[in-house]
């Protein structure tokens, strides 16, 4: 939402982008509080588990994995896919796919929300084969294959070892990461996962000129520059999606050189598949919250507002010094 077009008083159903403390929607959420704004954010519309009621995911891990899997086709020029945005549907992107011959190549999938469902779907709709962590790390196969590292795959408590999903999403610096393992074993990372800034990022910017990392192309859906991908160095656009990381320098280059890794790091990727995005989004807001919001709310609602009239509510008291421009 463009500052200079909020209109005070008013109350906001948006994405703020804000409850991470992003820097970029800084002036936003300042803004807002000072045009005494009820800010209510779609991002934090959960379930009483925490489970995200709405959201693009899904479709974010659609396009994702499917401009992955294109960035590595032209690299290697093994296979050609076209861009999602000239398919008229998601039935059309699924046709596309017919008598694709993917070469013998092997993919690690991060996380287990939205957006990993999103990236399995095109897996699936591919053909390619999923085989467990340990066999993945193993051997090469004779067919497509990926493997899926969910939260227990991924970290571990640097005092015993053990992984609680709790614990974790509340005190991220007691972990490590455990995917270096897989970086000798992978050509393509598709990543999922949710990132936090106390969290361990997956590598750090020193493996990647190791000999072992063999990693060519990685897909950050999730898209926080510098965060569990550290070397995602910032969004590209729809039209141009791709672009390359040198190894030695970690500086931005054209994508598919020599020496290179290609990132594919956009923060609007639903927008490739406008009309299903939309239509799932529509009916989700339409089952879970609409009829309680034109009612007057209900806890749900009440737990995703930001601001009341311009004053952070007691769930988002964190965001005091943020919101303030300290």
């Amino acid at each position: 939402m463009p500052v200079d077009q909020l209109i005070p008083g008013k109350t906001y159903l948006l994405f703020s982008h804000t409850k991470k403390k992003q820097r970029q929607n800084q002036p936003l959420l300042h803004a807002i509080m000072q045009n005494k704004i009820t800010l209510i954010d779609y991002e934090c519309l959960e379930h009483d588990d925490g489970q995200r009621i709405i959201g693009f995911g899904f479709f974010a891990g659609i396009v994702g994995a499917h401009n992955g899997m294109m960035a590595y086709g032209n690299r290697t020029g093994l296979y050609k896919l076209d861009r999602v945005y000239r398919q008229k549907s998601l039935r059309e992107l699924i046709h596309s796919y017919f008598g694709l011959r993917l070469p013998d190549v092997k993919i690690a999938i991060t996380g287990s929300g939205r957006v990993a469902h999103g990236i399995l779907e095109i897996m699936n709709l591919m053909g390619i084969h999923e085989v467990e962590p340990d066999e993945y790390l193993k051997r090469r196969f004779s067919y497509p294959v990926y493997t899926q590292l969910k939260g227990a795959d991924l970290y571990r408590n640097k005092t015993d070892g053990s992984y609680s999903r709790e614990e974790f999403h509340e005190n991220p610096d007691r972990y490590e990461c455990k995917f270096l393992p897989y970086i000798s074993q992978t050509d393509i990372l598709m990543n999922g996962i949710y990132w936090d800034k106390n969290a361990p990022r997956l590598f750090e910017k020193e493996d990647i000129a190791g000999e072992n990392f063999i990693i060519q192309t990685i897909a950050d859906i999730s898209d926080d520059p510098g965060g569990s991908i550290p070397i995602n160095l910032g969004d590209q656009t729809l039209e141009d999606p791709v672009y390359g990381v040198d190894k030695m320098t970690m500086q931005k280059t054209a994508p598919y050189l020599p020496g290179s890794i290609d990132i594919i790091a956009v923060g609007n990727l639903p927008n490739e598949l406008p009309r299903d995005a939309s239509r799932y989004f529509g009916e989700q807001l339409i089952k879970y919250v609409l009829d309680d919001l034109v009612k007057g709310g209900n806890e749900i609602i009440e737990r995703a507002t930001i601001t009341v009239n311009g004053h952070l509510t007691k769930y988002f008291e964190y965001l005091r010094e943020y919101a303030e421009g300290k």
